[in-house]
């Protein structure tokens, strides 16, 4: 659920209650370094930094981040650094350590399980994360936005502390030139750990949207498949393209059509545990997925504008009037994504959905997790994101045409939470909210004479037997 929607109080709750909490593992470093600087003022992030097992790192993260009370107002978060090819050791601790936090504080306190997300598509943070996940003992990883392959080898191979890598995309790569991330948990934890011979390895969950992709993980993923999250268009994020020529809506959607159904029956043949996704935010969905033979379903939008969510309060309130009112929508947004995936974004005023607010925003790309690697003339990488200055993208190599429309999701996303940049105009970044179709039905998880629900309440419904029709 895009950036630190769906942290760790929010997981928390939900595996207390019984049921998968899952955190979202996208933009953690920066969830932590402006956590800090903001002041921590409950003392969470640095209660679990100092349960960081590894000496040392979480000392260096405090003195490069904390500050006493918080930043003044209007004054500019700290950047952290932009993730590449090969980070430098502060990168490294911090990506491992956000991690750790994320998972160590969601877990804390209960026997439940909790899982983190993360997105295929944004590859070079993705093993230090592992790595910090799966030291705090997270139980799940789940993965879309791609062909997570590599994935399942990875946890069998950091479960016994061995070295692994990670091929990375590389626009303009010659045939036969591969390109790699590596990380190797030994010479991270440089002997801190003398005792300490191996990690539980998580169940992984590939977050698909067809059958097709789902036997292609079965049948050659580097490791063992754990089951699937199946995953509709009507999901909020970012949804996969329809399949074959992209057509678009009178209203400049894309179309998605029978193709786009998945074969259920081949899922099921699998043999593995799935779970279905996208609309599935209603009492009886449960029941229906369980006839057609999933394991449960996967809940996002309604969990989302619930209490113990990390969205603003202002703007859980604003959507969940407009969901009383029957006025709110989403748009699937074909350009908005700078990885070129169709992304939900809802319609409010005064964020980044407005057409003049988007206009009225400077290109800028200082947070670089969605940026795309390419090879230079050299033979050596370089970095470019569409939704940096066209100018700056045209130079590296980039088609203008691709840089049409995209937002910076990184900036409008950490905004959506409280985390939004100060910039030196005096201006501050807008709200980039992303939520399903289901969004539209919010307000029936609002207890009679209530403003807000909580987690408990949205369970409490989902969990609701259906009636059958009578015959």
């Amino acid at each position: 659920m895009g950036v630190a929607v769906s942290g760790w109080k929010l997981a928390r709750r939900v595996s207390e209650l019984g049921q998968l909490g899952v955190v979202s593992g996208t933009g953690l470093p920066i969830v932590l370094a402006r956590g800090l600087q903001s002041g921590d003022a409950t003392g969470q992030l640095r209660h679990a930094l100092q349960q960081f097992p590894i000496a040392g790192v979480a000392q260096r993260i405090l003195d490069r981040y904390f500050i006493e009370g918080g930043k003044a107002s209007g004054a500019a978060f700290k950047l952290s650094p932009m993730p590449t090819l090969e980070p430098g050791v502060d990168l490294l601790e911090l990506m491992v350590a956000a991690n750790y936090v994320e998972v160590f504080l969601a877990k804390e306190g209960h026997a439940g399980v909790v899982g983190i997300n993360y997105l295929e598509k944004m590859q070079l943070p993705t093993l230090p994360s592992l790595f910090g996940a799966m030291l705090a003992g997270v139980d799940y990883i789940l993965m879309g936005a791609g062909i997570p392959r590599a994935i399942p080898g990875i946890l069998d191979a950091f479960s016994r502390l061995e070295p692994a890598k990670l091929k990375i995309d590389v626009a303009g790569a010659l045939p036969g030139e591969e390109f790699f991330n590596q990380f190797d948990p030994r010479k991270f934890c440089a002997g801190a750990l003398p005792g300490l011979t191996g990690l539980a390895r998580p169940k992984f969950l590939g977050i698909v949207a067809s059958a097709t992709l789902a036997m292609t993980l079965a049948k050659k993923a580097s490791g063992p498949m754990d089951g699937f999250v199946v995953e509709g268009p009507l999901a909020g994020g970012h949804n996969a393209p329809p399949r074959g020529a992209l057509q678009l809506s009178a209203t400049g959607e894309p179309v998605y059509g029978e193709r786009d159904v998945v074969d259920l029956e081949k899922i099921r043949e699998l043999g593995l545990p799935f779970w279905l996704a996208g609309s599935c935010g209603q009492a009886g969905k449960l029941d229906e997925a369980l006839r057609l033979g999933a394991a449960g379903i996967q809940v996002g939008t309604a969990f989302a504008f619930c209490d113990e969510s990390g969205l603003q309060p202002e703007l859980k309130r604003r959507a969940i009037e407009l969901s009383r009112a029957g006025q709110a929508k989403v748009f699937t947004d074909p350009l908005a994504s700078p990885t070129g995936f169709p992304f939900k974004v809802m319609q409010m005023d005064g964020t980044l959905s407005e057409a003049e607010e988007y206009a009225g925003r400077e290109r800028i790309c200082d947070l670089g997790y969605l940026r795309q690697v390419y090879r230079q003339a050299d033979g050596t990488v370089g970095y470019r994101c569409a939704g940096e200055p066209e100018d700056d993208f045209a130079r590296k190599g980039g088609v203008l045409s691709e840089a049409e429309g995209r937002k910076c999701l990184c900036n409008g996303l950490l905004a959506n939470v409280g985390l939004g940049q100060e910039r030196s105009d005096g201006s501050a970044e807008l709200a980039l909210l992303t939520a399903g179709d289901e969004v539209a039905n919010i307000a029936q998880f609002l207890p009679p004479g209530k403003d807000s629900y909580s987690a408990a309440d949205v369970i409490q419904r989902l969990l609701a037997v259906t009636p059958s029709p009578v015959a």
